[in-house]
C-alpha cells in the first residue's frame, strides 16, 4: 500500500512540473499545429479511400 502511494505522490509532483513550466500556445503555434493536424487526417482519409476502392474493385 506504501509503495502505490510512493507512485501516486510522484506522479502528482511530476504533474506539478509539467504544468508549471507549460505555457499557452502562441497563435502561430496553434495555426501550425491545426494544419499539421488537418494535414494528417487529410492523408489518412486518403490511403482509407485508397484501400476502400482497391478492395471494391478488387472484390477480396
Amino acid at each position: 500500500m506504501i509503495e502505490v502511494m510512493e507512485k501516486v505522490n510522484q506522479f502528482i509532483s511530476g504533474a506539478k512540473r509539467v504544468l508549471v513550466i507549460s505555457r499557452k500556445p502562441t497563435m502561430t503555434e496553434y495555426t501550425t499545429m491545426a494544419k499539421v493536424t488537418g494535414l494528417g487526417i487529410l492523408v489518412i482519409s486518403i490511403l482509407a479511400y485508397l484501400v476502400y476502392l482497391f478492395f471494391a474493385f478488387t472484390g477480396l
